[in-house]
């Protein structure tokens, strides 16, 4: 039987085909990014009869700034509706705990399966282009197992196996970058000034940049991988090649109509409008 591979669609979360998971099976802790504390596997007290959040609207005023930026890659509805048929938890009481384990597992390899695919369709990566899609059909297949079997995996050490694909991946997609190429691998670079910097074909993987100053700097084939960028500022820099940026990332910075993205990805809404 051939294999239905994701499409990109399928990597992005639809609110609307999932059970409310992320309101149940994560726990929140009070703190900037969360107005409450609130356990592992019980709802959000904002969480609606229709799996719906009450506040969305207005999550950041609300003190749910962590919930705005969340992104779960579409596994959400892959766990709602193909890994449990479409039975929710709440009229069938007995899939809850299971569906509650697997979510977090299948949001870390719908995580991986959206990087691999990144990766795969970057220029100049054609000497590992093939083991990236032979990865990629590999977690894709992992992720179509039943509940018992998602909810035994190691996910942690998947993500060592892809992470050491993904990195030469992105050495051979910076190494036309002109001139030295900065290496700020997890630097802490928290309330940095990096006003017009030339960060083309930086590594920026893992860096903490909350509160960093990025306006006017030249992210162009960047690597954020994993980049913290909650409250930096990026208006007027240039992200329209950076690699492996996420829409979290930029839900959670500060940009503006000057800020160019890159083209599969869209202006956050809290930012300021194009006139």
């Amino acid at each position: 039987m051939s294999q239905k591979r994701s499409s990109s669609a399928d990597l992005r979360a639809d609110c609307s085909r999932c059970f409310g998971l992320c309101c149940v099976a994560l726990p929140f802790a009070a703190s900037a990014d969360f107005a409450v504390d609130k356990p592992a596997g019980k709802p959000c007290g904002n969480l609606r009869a229709d799996f719906a959040c009450g506040v969305h609207a207005r999550l950041r005023e609300e003190g749910f700034s962590g919930c705005a930026v969340f992104d779960c890659f579409g596994a959400g509805q892959r766990v709602s509706q193909t890994t449990f048929g479409g039975r929710d938890w709440r009229r069938f009481p007995d899939v809850a705990r299971p569906m509650f384990d697997v979510f977090p597992v299948m949001r870390q390899l719908h995580e991986l399966l959206w990087y691999l695919t990144e990766a795969a369709s970057l220029p100049r990566v054609g000497p590992v282009r093939g083991d990236l899609r032979r990865s990629r059909d590999a977690i894709e297949r992992l992720a179509l197992g039943d509940a018992a079997t998602l909810a035994g995996l190691d996910a942690a050490a998947l993500r060592g196996d892809v992470n050491a694909l993904l990195l030469r991946a992105s050495e051979l997609a910076r190494a036309a970058v002109p001139g030295r190429r900065r290496n700020l691998r997890g630097a802490d670079l928290a309330g940095a000034d990096l006003r017009g910097a030339d960060l083309r074909g930086a590594s920026l993987r893992g860096a903490l940049l909350i509160g960093a100053d990025l306006a006017g700097a030249d992210l162009r084939t960047a690597d954020l991988t994993g980049a913290d960028l909650r409250g930096a500022d990026l208006r007027g820099a240039d992200l329209s090649d950076a690699l492996f940026c996420t829409r979290a990332q930029l839900d959670a910075a500060d940009g503006d109509t000057a800020t160019r993205l890159p083209a599969h990805l869209e202006r956050p809404a809290h930012w300021p409008p194009r006139r």
